[in-house]
């Protein structure tokens, strides 16, 4: 059986939620240090990018929803999950528990200000492809 073509070319943003945007974009840029492409005028929100990926920081209140934390992971890659971890140790991140070795790659998860997860990532294994 064939798969058909997918109609997918890419992922453009992913999007995590903030009850205070001010906070998050001084986490995000100054903190992180990625560059801010865009702040939203009518309502709370903005971009940060990756250099991949672009994370969209919104607050959903704004369209009558709740913020709910993302509880999954985003993962950000470095070259060096030690050092990187490190460095934003000494900015005032708390890491969630010890830097991971899953055996192909090292993580280290810690949260943003509002509770969504993100996590320092490298892999250092070729992908098995079998």
């Amino acid at each position: 059986m064939t798969a058909p073509a997918s109609v997918v070319t890419g992922v453009d943003f992913v999007t995590l939620p903030t009850g205070d945007f001010d906070a998050a974009e001084a986490f995000y840029g100054t903190v992180l240090g990625l560059p801010c492409s865009a702040r939203f005028g009518r309502v709370a929100g903005g971009e940060f990018e990756t250099g991949n990926l672009t994370i969209q920081l919104f607050d959903f209140s704004a369209m009558g929803r709740e913020n709910h934390p993302n509880q999954n992971p985003v993962a950000l890659h470095v070259d060096d999950v030690a050092a990187a971890r490190a460095e934003l140790e000494s900015r005032g991140v708390a890491f969630l528990g010890d830097t991971i070795d899953s055996g192909v790659c090292h993580m280290a998860i810690f949260n943003d200000r509002d509770g969504n997860t993100l996590m320092l990532h490298h892999r250092y294994a070729p992908r098995d492809e079998g």
